[in-house]
């Protein structure tokens, strides 16, 4: 017999099976969730799975399975798992901050190095130890009696109505340009909410977690994805959180303080205001640092400059480089690449790759000892790496002058361990990041990580032709160099400039989109590209033609004044 003759209509299955990507084949009832499913694995626990990838998409726990699928596990110690739990720990502090506190309202900010969200309330003076401890006791027994968290999809106009009977404005003007015509509601008891993005099936996954007060606030701590069983200790950082305070509010000053409002903005052709008004607020900052370089009575010689990728560092550089001279201080750059170590020399990774990113890649001895020379006023013969033998040459030879100060930039500026040899007295340190503080509202924020993608996806396929794919295939290396590098040294730094501009996502929208849209289905970087893609559906898009030609934007989406500018 034929395979064609072997061809025929049969009645379904009542049954459906899973292959696991190790391998593993499960069967269950058709229309049966992945819960029911995965409750069933060795490793159900060992970390908490919290999703799946389900023929190449991500579902939570609660999918019914409808037909044989590929399946592949998604846990806590994965960056969507994590997610998943974080957004489900946010919804059950706000349904409890409602229960206890009906009269007043609660804000998540920004997040916490350490794992957490800092937390505002408003309309609730004076919040105390034991009004912190009301809440996290009451989190508790929610988490004892694994309450379910209910899922539904509504038409958008009763979604508007719902929130506009709460006075929850910034979700009803966030709602008013969603161009989908429905939206999916999470419930828990009496409160009901939406969450950009999938939930657990109930309260009981939720069982770590610690309430810290801070400040006016408090700060909701989780675990982080290499330790997903435990609450890391908090760190304070006076610095960073009053970075975030300030963004707060330049957010009001420009008058979007959430997403809704700037799409307002956008259509109500008020977009340049924001747009100019941000951008003075930036150029307003990088004076500010660089008038407290050119007046600081210890009169340092060198400027480090340090942050994450995409942060828009070396506009920044260039930038407050003009406002030194400004000062009556001219810049002179450092490349901290030409003090690399011979390529054999270079230390290697756990998995026996050269580690580029590790501070002994560098030649720190030599580093301190020419630019101790320079700023003595010696003549000093600079190194020059080539990369292509691996191997540092004789650079230029080079003289400082009295009103010259050294601009360095590079990934560990804020190592304290980079220039043991040189005094701090010597040195000025600043962190630039994108401290994104604009979130679609007071309860679903905007992650600083997920904008910088979004800079570095447009700037990879403008400058350098790389895809979508290829930027999220490399975000995780990168990632983790952050991790080690720079994150642990921000508290070091003496000034903090956050790069992040109010309007920012929806000048990128435009040119992000084709680009996430190329990603194939079915692999892994889909899924993030699907991700990034549906918070860019919030925001409405404007013409990058208004945005001016020094803006730290410009480093992103090309046309920058700045690009090749040199201080010498």
């Amino acid at each position: 017999m034929s395979e064609v003759t072997k061809i025929r209509p049969v009645k379904a299955r009542e049954t459906v099976e899973i292959h696991l990507s190790d391998g593993r084949v499960y069967e269950g009832p058709r229309y049966a969730t992945v819960e029911a499913f995965f409750k069933n694995l060795p490793e159900w626990q060992d970390p908490p799975i919290l999703g799946a990838v389900i023929n190449g998409d991500l579902r939570e726990l609660t999918h019914q399975i409808k037909m044989d699928a590929n399946v592949k596990l998604v846990t806590m110690a994965d960056a969507d798992g994590m997610r998943i739990y974080r957004r489900s720990l946010t919804f059950l502090v706000e349904a409890v901050f409602e229960e206890l506190f009906s009269d007043a309202a609660l804000s998540v900010d920004h997040s916490v190095s350490s794992g957490g969200y800092y937390c505002t309330v408003s309309g609730y003076d004076n919040l105390t130890e034991d009004d912190i401890n009301r809440i996290e006791e009451r989190m508790k027994d929610m988490v004892a009696q694994d309450l379910p968290f209910s899922r539904r999809e509504v038409p958008l106009d009763e979604a508007i109505e719902i929130f506009s009977k709460r006075k929850q404005d910034d979700k009803v003007s966030l709602m008013k340009t969603r161009a989908k015509a429905h939206l999916v509601l999470y419930s828990l008891l009496d409160h009901q909410d939406y969450h950009h993005g999938y939930m657990v099936p109930s309260t009981g996954y939720l069982k770590w977690f610690n309430l810290v007060k801070l400040g006016d606030g408090f700060v909701l701590q989780f675990p982080r994805r290499h330790a997903p069983n435990e609450i890391l200790p908090l760190p304070f950082s006076q610095r960073l959180l009053s970075t975030f305070q300030q963004y707060g509010s330049w957010l009001d000053k420009i008058g979007v303080p959430n997403v809704g409002a700037l799409n307002e903005a956008i259509r109500k052709k008020r977009i340049r205001e924001v747009i100019l008004l941000s951008e003075a607020l930036h150029e307003q900052k990088i004076a500010e640092i660089a008038t407290g370089i050119a007046r600081n009575p210890k009169q340092p010689r060198i400027v480090l400059i340090a942050g994450p990728s995409s942060s828009g560092k070396t506009t920044f550089s260039r930038r407050l480089s003009i406002q030194l001279m400004a000062n009556g201080l001219y810049p002179f750059p450092v490349e901290m690449d030409n003090f690399f170590v011979a390529r054999d020399l270079t230390p290697k990774d756990e998995n026996g790759e050269f580690d580029f990113e590790s501070i002994d890649a560098l030649d720190r001895e030599l580093l301190s000892e020419k630019l101790k020379a320079l700023i003595s006023g010696k003549k000093v013969q600079l190194p020059r790496f080539n990369f292509r033998s691996g191997k540092p040459e004789k650079g230029d030879v080079v003289q400082l002058r009295s009103d010259q100060v050294i601009v360095l930039e590079g990934i560990h500026g804020l190592n304290p361990h980079l220039l043991k040899e040189i005094s701090p007295d010597q040195t000025f340190r600043i962190y630039v990041s994108d401290l994104t503080q604009l979130n679609l509202d007071r309860h679903n924020r905007i992650s600083t990580t997920d904008t910088r993608l979004i800079r570095r996806i447009v700037r990879d396929a403008r400058e350098r032709g790389y895809s979508a794919q290829d930027t999220i295939n490399r975000w995780e290396s990168v990632r983790r160099g952050e991790k080690r590098h720079i994150f642990p040294y921000q508290d070091q730094a003496d000034e903090m400039f956050n790069s992040a501009l109010g309007y920012e996502l929806s000048a990128l929208k435009s040119l992000a989109v084709p680009i996430l849209r190329q990603v194939p289905h079915g692999t892994k970087e889909f899924i993030e590209a699907k991700r990034l893609l549906t918070l860019l559906e919030w925001f409405l898009p404007i013409d990058i033609d208004q945005i001016p030609d020094n803006s730290i934007l410009r480093e992103f989406i090309g046309n920058s004044i700045l690009k090749g500018l040199h201080f010498v």
